[in-house]
């Protein structure tokens, strides 16, 4: 992806799930010959598949990402309480009741120009949430009024239909031809990397990033777990894969000035053995 000296290049990486997803994203950043601007990543699945834990925050932290978002498993450890308030790089998603702990919104300096984060869950066949086109929207209006130039939106939402509509509400509502204050909306949640990269009105799109994780399992779980809650619709608890052989899913992203000119997906696979 060729970048001149002005643009931003950007990586979001899908759903990173259990700690096969966490060393083959830290491997994987650590291989980059060249380094992008700025990392995001959603990581409510990265400890042991269910939410964050602080010691596992710190260590991706250390390992090259910016930024993280996150979804409705990001309160699956409770110890997120100790450190979310403090977390100044990472964000729940914004629609959750007033009151709610954390942060759905942030902005960061990236080559001396403002870029926010929002995270926003959906509502189709999710948990009851507060809408998400009022709230996103009343957001990025706050956000243009501060003079932000670039807003990237990662949607947390089960349902495809809802992101593709999402989307395009923002991007056909807030962009134009020649100006393009989104310059990305990154679906995540269902783990499984779409090939529908695009870009709509000068936003970079896909519609699932996917997952970094195990491979041989059912999106990062365990197979045999995962038959027999599906297969016998009993309650079994799901349990990761601790298969070494991982993937990293994710989009690449290039920002110049105005627009987001380029977006191509990012599907490796990383044997964590080999370390």
């Amino acid at each position: 992806m060729n970048k001149t000296k002005d643009c931003i290049k950007l990586i979001f990486l899908g759903d990173i799930t259990g700690r096969q997803g966490r060393t083959a994203v830290k491997s994987y950043i650590a291989s980059l010959e060249e380094k992008p601007d700025f990392i995001i990543a959603n990581i409510e699945n990265a400890s042991h598949g269910f939410g964050l834990t602080k010691k596992n925050y710190e260590d991706l932290s250390a390992g090259g990402i910016d930024c993280f978002t996150s979804g409705n498993h990001i309160w699956d450890k409770k110890d997120i309480y100790e450190y979310i308030d403090e977390a100044k790089n990472m964000v729940r998603p914004i629609n959750y009741p007033a009151g709610t702990r954390g942060i759905g919104s942030q902005i960061f300096e990236v080559k001396g120009q403002k870029l926010a984060v929002i995270n926003v869950l959906g509502r189709v066949f999710m948990p009851p949430i507060d809408s998400p086109w009022q709230v996103v929207t009343k957001e990025i209006e706050k956000l243009k009024e501060i003079n932000v130039k670039h807003i990237v939106i990662d949607f947390h939402a089960e349902a495809t239909a809802e992101k593709i509509c999402f989307a395009k509400y923002l991007a056909y509502t807030f962009n134009t031809e020649d100006y393009a204050i989104i310059k990305a909306f990154f679906g995540t949640h269902t783990h499984v990397q779409t090939a529908d990269e695009q870009i709509y009105c000068g936003m970079a799109y896909i519609t699932d990033a996917g997952f970094c994780g195990a491979t041989d399992g059912v999106i990062g779980m365990e197979f045999e777990t995962s038959l027999k809650r599906l297969s016998t619709s009993l309650p079994e608890r799901y349990e990761i894969s601790e298969n070494p052989i991982a993937q990293i899913n994710g989009v690449e992203v290039l920002i110049d000035g105005t627009k987001s000119t380029q977006i191509k997906r990012i599907n490796v696979i990383v044997n964590n053995k080999e370390d």
